[in-house]
């Protein structure tokens, strides 16, 4: 791990490349680091004495103090020239945003920036990257400008991904959830560091519940596996290039040789990753697996008051193997002198549009108590008499669940918004459909499954 930790948490920045022109991409990395990084930044320009009002260095030999990492953003043709000096400088990592090699075919050039960084002893992240966003350490190497992609906050989610651009969309998503990332690594044609790498530094990050990849092809699959085994954390993995052409867009991208990728699953899977479809996917299970406990039984009990929202989580829940099994006796037995005879108190539980967040409460707390539920998806229909989404929320949050929970808000008002911050705040994620919370639960599963003994 030597250099990658510093890579993802530096006391000291170097930008080379530093650019006065707005519209470069060394003026838009440095005008980012310079309003959020808490240390020190160093901006590496021969023709500039200062850029935004930081002092500027001909050469990172001329910086007179120690740098953990410099972010390269010259030409292809002298970022070699720049490693060297990186070398000397016993600079510990380096993130080379510059495009140009193995991705157009130029892997001579890409071999020549690994066997000189090697003899330097730096590490490096890229070519042909963003680099890393930790909006926690004040960390901002995307070099695209904020009022374009506006930046989510700070939590406990990872995302590793070799293409930048699906990777800033993963980003987009998660700000318009809510949610927040603990770091983002860009990390392109990945010529020295690599998720291995990254997944045995994320491991001993405190911040870090879930850990996304977004992984197009593998170069050492054996290692990967072993730091996914090694890794006491959710490992969720978004595979590409299945197809054949698929393949060969991966290999134009990011220089990546997909290989086998029904294998490379298969493999994954059995390290213990849980493997997604989708970007939506991807997102959806390291939502659930950052708050929400591993589900250890297939049997998953739903609590709604509206009947076809139910239904349509039953037939996600059975398409993808879980099981919805009746109401015991028993716990019908506890219902039937509380409730009206109207309410269905088989499994879905449809408590209807004349339920109470106090029945709700009253549903909740007698399934966490029960042998027969591993799981419980909860499916408040809004917006009916006595039936407040904030008191609702409230009802539930206050629960201390012995089971994993989901819930699934289907409508979307400042009401409901509100509501869902405080089921999120308490740990409880909410999605915005039955079929999308169904598919948390069903994660959250394969997570347990693979984890379990």
């Amino acid at each position: 791990m030597a250099g990658v930790a510093e890579a993802l948490n530096p006391r000291s920045i170097a930008v080379i490349g530093a650019s006065r022109n707005p519209e470069k991409i060394g003026y838009v990395v440095l005008k980012q680091l310079s309003s959020k990084f808490r240390g020190r930044l160093y901006p590496i320009n021969p023709s500039a004495d200062e850029i935004l009002g930081l002092k500027c260095y001909k050469s990172i030999l001329e910086v007179p103090d120690e740098v953990d990492l410099a972010v390269i953003a010259v030409p292809a043709d002298h970022v070699i020239g720049v490693i060297r000096e990186c070398g000397a400088k016993k600079v510990k990592a380096a993130v080379v945003l510059t495009s140009g090699f193995s991705e157009v075919g130029n892997r001579e050039l890409e071999e020549k920036l690994v066997e000189e960084a090697k003899k330097g002893g730096v590490r490096i992240i890229g070519p042909n990257c963003m680099g890393v966003f930790d909006p926690g350490r004040g960390i901002d190497m995307l070099f695209v400008k904020e009022e374009l992609l506006p930046r989510c906050k700070p939590g406990s989610i990872a995302l590793l991904s070799q293409s930048g651009s699906v990777g800033t969309n993963m980003i987009s998503m998660l700000r318009k959830m809510n949610l927040g990332i603990s770091t983002f690594v860009s990390y392109g044609n990945k010529a020295d560091v690599d998720e291995a790498d990254l997944l045995d530094v994320l491991a001993e990050d405190e911040r870090t519940k879930a850990i996304a990849i977004y992984l197009e092809g593998v170069k050492d699959g054996r290692r990967l596996m072993s730091a996914i085994k090694r890794t006491e954390k959710p490992v969720i993995v978004l595979k590409v290039g299945r197809s054949e052409a698929g393949e060969r867009a991966v290999a134009s991208h990011t220089g990546s040789l997909a290989g086998s990728s029904r294998l490379y699953i298969a493999a994954l899977r059995q390290a213990g990753a849980v493997i997604v479809d989708s970007m939506e996917e991807l997102i959806d299970a390291s939502k659930a697996l950052s708050m929400q406990p591993p589900v250890t039984g297939k049997r998953v009990f739903i609590v709604t008051n509206g009947g076809g929202y139910g239904i349509m989580a039953v037939d996600e829940l059975e398409r993808r193997g879980m099981i919805v099994p009746k109401t015991p006796d028993e716990i019908k037995y506890v219902f039937k002198g509380k409730f009206p005879p109207y309410y269905s108190l088989d499994n879905p539980i449809d408590l209807t549009a004349n339920s109470t967040p106090e029945q709700y409460g009253m549903v909740l707390r007698t399934l966490c108590n029960s042998d027969a539920c591993d799981a419980i998806l909860v499916i408040p229909l809004m917006g009916i008499p006595n039936f407040d989404p904030i008191e609702v929320a409230e009802v539930i949050s206050s629960i201390e669940f012995k089971k994993p929970v989901v819930a699934s808000f289907v409508s979307h008002t400042e009401e409901t918004d509100r509501a869902k911050e405080i089921m999120e705040k308490a740990g409880i994620p909410v999605y915005e459909s039955p079929e999308r919370a169904a598919r948390a639960i069903y994660f959250l599963y394969e997570y347990g499954r693979s984890h379990s003994g």
